[in-house]
């Protein structure tokens, strides 16, 4: 099996990987505005700091405040690997390997750094003009650092003409996203968020509304700018998305999983996405892969809808064939075990 492995993985740099999932960059990075550099300032900057990768990688506005990571806000720098000023903007690196032991022991559920990439219709209607955010543009940039400071893979319509006429006020407000899933095709992404942002006595509003799946969410937001509203509506996104992905310490259940289909760029893609649920490869067959993981069925059916995968029907119970001999005892039934998910692409 070892070989077999090792094998798999030497080949994989052949080949491109064609999902749409993304790894969140800089996830363990996190950029805090500072008044000054004065020791005290700097001290209360690296608490806030933890706080808000706590709420990043959990989705829980309470976990920092756990009595089990008291120690650890008292001094953050035991998770920090180094930290440094740019401006007036205190930029802090936290350790990944670190931060996450600590945390998982404070029992604190944690999200992976594989997240769903979210295409954003964002409309801004300001008191001087209205423009669908695209990327590349300076409009585009709160938004890309909102995205970051929340640890979402975030991306951007081009904006051009076509796009400009489709992202109505009506349209981005929708209850269905109606139009805006074709034109999302292009963008490969995995989910689907519109927003309305309209400036009005000095501040920002927006609604706004999420498609992943077969789920839907929606919400309002307000902030003293774009930027600050921007930063709202991730945070929401991010509690809103986080439960159905969030693996907490010793949850979960013993549970058998196949996957037909696979390449083997789509196995280096699947180990990632199966890596937070201690995944063990122990089969191979042709395109079938079966490991044994540790997870709950829901999180492990939501991680796996990143890649494409479809869960396969389940069997029905099935009965031998009867005996001929009347007096004989009858067949018993085969019924499927409750622990095993069947996948393919």
């Amino acid at each position: 099996m070892r070989l077999i492995v090792h094998a798999l993985l030497l080949c994989l740099t052949l080949f491109g990987l064609s999902v749409r999932a993304e790894t969140a960059h800089n996830l363990y990075q996190v950029r805090e505005p500072v008044a000054s550099q004065q020791p005290e300032e700097r001290n209360q900057a690296l608490v806030r700091a933890l706080d808000t990768l706590v709420l990043r990688l959990s989705g829980d506005a309470k976990a920092s405040q756990s009595p089990a990571l008291a120690s650890v806000r008292q001094d953050p720098q035991q998770l920090i690997s180094q930290y440094g000023y740019e401006g007036r903007t205190l930029v802090v690196d936290f350790d990944p390997v670190t931060t996450e032991r600590a945390l998982r022991q404070a029992g604190i559920a944690l999200w992976s750094a594989n997240r769903p990439t979210i295409l954003a219709w964002w409309l801004n209607r300001g008191t001087a003009s209205t423009s669908l955010v695209g990327d590349g543009q300076e409009a585009a940039v709160p938004l890309q650092e909102a995205a970051q400071n929340r640890g979402l893979p975030l991306r951007l319509p081009l904006a051009d003409l076509e796009e400009q006429l489709l992202a109505t006020p009506e349209q981005l407000t929708s209850a269905q996203p109606g139009a805006l899933t074709q034109a999302s095709e292009r963008y490969g992404a995995d989910a689907l968020l519109a927003v309305d942002a309209a400036e009005a006595d000095g501040k920002w509003q927006a609604q706004w509304r999420l498609w992943l799946g077969d789920s839907r969410e929606q919400g309002t937001a307000e902030g003293v700018d774009s930027a600050a509203v921007a930063d709202v509506v991730m945070l929401a996104v991010n509690q809103r998305l986080a439960p159905r992905f969030v693996v907490a310490p010793g949850a979960g259940q013993s549970l058998d999983l196949e996957v037909q289909g696979a390449t083997l760029a789509r196995y280096a893609e699947l180990s990632r996405l199966l890596e937070p649920f201690g995944a063990r490869l122990i089969r191979v067959e042709g395109d079938r892969l079966a490991y044994q993981v540790n997870a709950s069925p829901e999180q492990l059916r939501a991680q796996l809808a990143l890649v494409g995968l479809q869960e396969s029907p389940v069997e029905s119970p099935t009965a031998q064939a009867p005996s001929a001999d009347p007096q004989a005892t009858p067949a018993p039934l085969v019924v499927p075990r409750d622990n095993l998910l069947r996948f393919h692409w």
